[in-house]
């Protein structure tokens, strides 16, 4: 595993992050906001996510082939929606500019003992998700919570042909924790396949972030984590990151590195 220092990990961390705005009441003028936050004095996060209905503003600002993907969200975040409208969402989504999909599964009917509820679901989307537009699928592994089946959705969304698999939408009282990233990346390693990681939700510092990337290159390799396999999701990382590397005393524990 490599030894970094803060500072290095911030950079790292910086280059891995989905700057994440999905609050309900979010407005074009925070997007505009985000979007600028997302160019950093100190390099530019690797996306933003955002709620579809502001995905063709986010690409009126950025414009074609910016190097700050856009992100969205379809079956969010309920997971609850029907196949086909979730299809047209993310098709519609697409049109207006996304390079990234973040599905999350009807994971209660998968709760229930429904394996296809995930594969339906997963491969539909794929279906839309024509080259290089990414497909990050959101097993909200808070809810499902029991081991085996973190596992299970895991694989069944790596075979259905998830670009990334994702812990959570944030949107749930329990978000990414390091048991379900180290099942998840587990089931990765194990697939065989060139599938990416994504904690999100409750990774508020750098800290923090060393240690989802310190697992990430113990379970998979040295140096694995980058933005084609590896992505924060969250909205409050990047002042902790500007922080470190701006020097400026770091707002939550500097203790960790990775």
């Amino acid at each position: 595993m490599s030894t970094h220092s803060l500072k290095e990990t911030a950079a790292v961390a910086l280059s891995l992050l989905d700057l994440t705005n999905l609050k309900d009441d979010c407005t074009e003028a925070q997007i505009d906001a985000l979007c600028a936050r997302a160019q950093t004095p100190y390099g530019n996060t690797a996306a933003i996510c955002i709620w579809p209905r502001f995905v063709a503003h986010a690409r009126a600002i950025l414009g074609s082939g910016h190097s700050v993907k856009i992100a969205t969200v379809v079956n969010f975040p309920s997971g609850e929606m029907e196949v086909a409208d979730v299809a047209a969402e993310t098709r519609e989504a697409i049109a207006d500019g996304a390079d990234e999909i973040d599905l999350v599964i009807p994971y209660r009917a998968f709760m229930s003992g429904s394996g296809k509820a995930v594969t339906d679901m997963v491969a539909a989307v794929r279906a839309e998700c024509v080259e290089p537009v990414l497909l990050k699928v959101i097993l909200e592994t808070g809810e499902i919570k029991d081991p085996a089946l973190i596992r299970r959705a895991s694989e069944l969304a790596i075979e259905a042909g998830a670009d990334f698999i994702k812990t959570s939408t944030g949107k749930v009282s329990v978000n990414a924790t390091l048991e379900a990233a180290d099942i998840m990346l587990r089931s990765i390693r194990h697939s065989g396949r060139k599938v990416g990681f994504k904690p999100a939700g409750g990774i508020g510092s750098v800290a923090d972030a060393a240690l989802y990337l310190s697992l990430a290159e113990t379970i998979m390799a040295p140096d694995w984590p980058m933005p084609s396999t590896f992505r924060f999701g969250a909205s409050g990382l990047l002042d902790d990151i500007l922080a470190v590397l701006s020097g400026t005393q770091s707002t939550q524990s500097a203790a960790s590195s990775y």
